[in-house]
């Protein structure tokens, strides 16, 4: 049986054994998370549309994930075009900007995100990236 560990409220973060940032309304966050309970993982749930992350929490997660902001930016949603994020430099120059425009935009952010035992992260969208991070 999982030990899963719903988050709704923000709190002081500490960095728990294994946390998905979700939304609850992506079918690829769901599926995730019935994997993640079929295999009896010990997790928290993030739905981070509520609890948005900071930016300190955005950059600890792309240091684990290996990948830039761009990297993990959903650049086809309403809030990306209106923002004009695919004009924007990816290079270290405009990290910032693309950082805090996923703090202060939460819903731009690719998901689901899982943060793995070994201190790495995946983004989850297919049952192999979970697997992968069950296996750390």
């Amino acid at each position: 049986m999982s030990r899963r560990k719903n988050r709704t409220e923000p709190r002081a973060r500490t960095v728990s054994p294994m946390e998905i940032w979700i939304n609850p309304a992506c079918s690829k966050c769901r599926s995730a998370v019935q994997l993640l309970d079929a295999e009896g993982a010990d997790y928290t749930v993030r739905r981070y549309l509520e609890d948005v992350p900071s930016e300190d929490e955005i950059r600890q997660v792309l240091d684990r994930l290996g990948l830039e902001p761009w990297d993990i930016t959903r650049t086809q949603e309403a809030e990306a075009k209106e923002l004009g994020v695919k004009e924007w430099a990816r290079d270290a120059s405009a990290r910032d900007q693309w950082i805090k425009a996923l703090a202060e935009h939460p819903k731009l952010i690719q998901r689901p995100i899982i943060t793995a035992d070994d201190g790495t992260a995946v983004v989850g969208r297919t049952d192999e990236a979970v697997r992968d991070a069950l296996s750390r």
